[in-house]
């Protein structure tokens, strides 16, 4: 099993690897630690690439697909949000387990919410994403950029480098955070989450059929049937844009209501739209015409 080696990306392995070898008795999983070009961009490391005009998120996969094309790993667990549109030739996305909360989680001293914040409170996030729509909700707030993983965000949070931060809510609980970390999960009709944020991609070669049958155990049909419509939006808008997009579908029975929120990379011209899909077998046609509409 091929996976970045941040702690986030180590606890979400980690929860796979257990789920699979209790689910196959005998089964050992050995973890393959494997640092990618996201990881040198996101530290600033001096042989850091540089991202390219669509964004950075291509970065956190390219090594780890290398590895498996390779054969130097069966498969590789990923943040979901993290894949770009389109998948390295040869691979596929053999689960999807069930999504955890996508919802954005906002961390303040006392467990504050959002709204609670005086003018002028400095909240941190490096989302373009969320910087758009926060400045939406609250133009009086003034906006951080911080990077860095969850637990040094926290940290720079308890320095006082700002009041408030905007995390995912899934990363917090699958750190074993959320009982720890006061926070306060933002309604999405104040912020949308990123496309198939809160889930995880399990991916491997085509033809290897043993493996893919392996991870099918843990595919889960409503995440499936949710991430996949809101990458198949991702990849109508371009793919891997670099503007402020977030997206979130939510299966109504054999339906899919698809909610979206798109601006300038500078967050002007912000639009939000939602769109009912009754028929999932057009469900990239569905996607081109939703992207079109949201493009405005």
């Amino acid at each position: 099993m091929g996976t970045r080696g941040s702690a986030l990306a180590l606890a979400q392995s980690g929860l796979t690897a257990r789920a699979l070898e209790a689910l196959t008795p005998g089964l050992t999983v050995e973890t393959v630690v494997i640092k990618t070009s996201g990881d040198r961009f996101s530290a600033g490391a001096p042989d850091a690439p540089v991202a390219p005009s669509g964004g950075a998120k291509g970065l956190f996969v390219k090594e780890i697909e290398e590895a498996m094309l390779e054969g130097g790993i069966d498969f590789a667990v990923h943040s979901s949000k993290d894949l770009p549109a389109r998948l390295a030739a040869g691979t596929l996305i053999a689960a999807y387990p069930e999504r955890e909360d996508p919802r954005d989680a906002f961390v303040a001293e006392g467990g504050a919410a959002l709204e609670a914040l005086p003018a002028g409170a400095r909240v941190a996030t490096s989302s373009l994403r969320r910087i758009a729509q926060l400045r939406l909700a609250r133009p009086d707030l003034k906006t951080v950029v911080m990077r860095g993983n969850v637990d040094t965000r926290l940290r720079k949070l308890g320095e006082g480098a700002c009041e408030g931060l905007l995390l995912a809510a899934a990363g917090l609980r699958r750190l074993g955070k959320a009982g720890e970390v006061p926070h306060v999960l933002v309604p999405v009709d104040v912020i949308l989450p990123a496309p198939a944020q809160g889930a995880l991609a399990l991916q491997a070669r085509e033809g290897d059929a043993k493996t893919v049958e392996l991870l099918a155990k843990l595919d889960h049909a409503a995440t499936r049937l949710a991430v996949e419509l809101e990458r198949a939006l991702l990849g109508a808008l371009g793919g891997d844009c670099a503007t402020p997009f977030g997206a979130l579908a939510s299966p109504a029975g054999k339906a899919v209501e698809l909610r979206a929120f798109l601006s300038e990379e500078d967050g002007s011209r912000p639009r939000r739209l939602s769109r009912r899909c009754d028929d999932l077998s057009r469900r990239d046609a569905f996607a081109a015409d939703f992207a079109a509409a949201l493009r405005g």
